[in-house]
């Protein structure tokens, strides 16, 4: 158990933080030869990634304390004491809040809701718009907090390429690095319904769920931390329907709720891979049995391969409208492709 504990960790340091997060990188290398802090860690439940749920309750607790440990978070201070003298510091501090940490770890789910991936969808949701001429009705599986349920309103920035969507001075950046997008970028798909169905929500209007999602962001990320908080007044302004539950098994029966003019677009991003295998067939089933009664849209990463997907499902049948390569865990960039 422990033995694949630790390779979970030297795992997430070198795939996931590596030119990323500094401190979460030299943590996750020292947590991984510790069996003290594995034992705690090892209370993560089955299906979850320990290091980043870890990681981000220590986050969440940290915030509510003055701790010494807060002087080596960017997120708290902005002048870090050295890397080479944190572990000490953290591993006293983990071990002396280990009860609540245990509970945390039972309690909470890795919902980074990352607001960019927006990105990379938004130049799909703009052409399924284009082509079909339908509002287009969203539900996105693992919501979290519903931003990317959103992605219409935002502004964007490809390329020096600017999108305006709305009033204001949010926009999400992220560089190109394939082919040309879509000219249907330039025009907004209109959106009539946005649902999201998530194992435990987050409501952005509760403070200690906005705090929990706070935490999910690595200390270094300040862009990431400023852009959520920027989103927020939109994202409230807008009717969101967050449902609670399994989306295996309620996407069918939400399906049938949709208005019949709408267009389904069903979506999830770095989501899949906290799935079973037998349930990301389940769903894929579900999906075509839905097809069977209205065409739909199935945008998505992380389900059988890294790259990101584009189908198109009508009765029964697959189609694949694009693969493209896997894009940065933040989108900071993404490869488009016009084509499979």
């Amino acid at each position: 158990m422990l033995a694949t504990l630790s390779q979970q960790f030297r795992t997430f340091a070198k795939n996931e933080c590596e030119n990323s997060s500094p401190l979460y990188e030299h943590l996750a290398n020292k947590i991984a030869n510790d069996e003290e802090i594995l034992n705690i860690a090892a209370f993560v439940p089955p299906g979850q990634p320990a290091p980043n749920l870890l990681l981000a309750a220590v986050h969440y607790l940290l915030s509510s304390t003055t701790d010494d440990l807060a002087d080596f978070y960017p997120s708290f201070t902005t002048t870090p004491k050295p890397l080479n003298e944190v572990y000490p510091v953290f591993k006293a501090f983990v071990m002396s809040h280990s009860d609540e940490l245990k509970v945390l770890l039972q309690e909470k789910l890795v919902q980074t809701n990352e607001i960019r991936r927006c990105s990379y969808l938004y130049p799909m949701m703009t052409e399924i718009y284009e082509r079909h001429q339908k509002p287009l009705a969203f539900i996105e599986i693992g919501a979290s907090a519903g931003l990317q349920l959103g992605m219409d309103q935002y502004n964007y920035d490809y390329n020096q390429q600017l999108i305006t969507n709305s009033k204001g001075a949010f926009v999400l950046s992220s560089e190109n690095q394939g082919e040309p997008l879509p000219a249907s970028i330039t025009k907004a798909p209109v959106v009539c319904q946005r649902i999201g169905i998530d194992l435990n929500p987050i409501d952005i209007h509760n403070k200690e769920d906005l705090h929990w999602l706070q935490a999910l962001i690595w200390p270094e990320h300040q862009e990431r931390r400023f852009l959520l908080n920027q989103a927020l007044p939109i994202l409230k302004s807008l009717n969101l329907q967050l449902i609670k539950g399994d989306a295996i098994k309620l996407i069918k029966d939400i399906s049938r709720d949709i208005h019949e003019d709408a267009m389904l677009v069903v979506y999830h991003t770095h989501v899949a891979n906290q799935i079973p295998m037998a349930l990301r067939l389940e769903l894929i089933e579900q999906l075509k049995e839905i097809s069977l009664e209205r065409p739909l849209y199935h945008c998505y990463n992380n389900l059988f391969d890294l790259q990101l997907h584009q189908d198109f499902i009508e009765h029964g049948e697959i189609e694949s409208i694009r693969i493209m390569e896997r894009p940065d865990g933040h989108a900071r960039w993404f490869k488009w492709s016009n084509k499979k």
